[in-house]
């Protein structure tokens, strides 16, 4: 998705997982976390070489997959 300058997807990390800024920190941890009711305060004490605006990023590439339809590729 344009725009997401900090959602990095690289297969040498974290198995190709999209996470932040090349780290070792994925989407879906940060996701997870939040659904499970960790504030973004709390997130950002545990893993302080995290910045707010990649918490936003984490959340609007979430919402972008969920989106996301993917069809299958039919070859006649």
């Amino acid at each position: 998705m344009k725009g997401l300058e900090r959602i990095t997807l690289d297969p040498n990390v974290m198995g190709g997982k999209p996470c932040i800024r090349g780290m070792r920190i994925t989407v879906g941890t940060l996701v997870g976390l939040l659904a499970s009711g960790y504030s973004n305060k709390d997130i950002l004490k545990m893993y302080p070489y995290l910045e707010e605006e990649d918490l936003r990023e984490a959340l609007t590439y979430a919402a972008w997959r969920s989106e996301e339809f993917e069809a299958p590729l039919i070859i006649a």
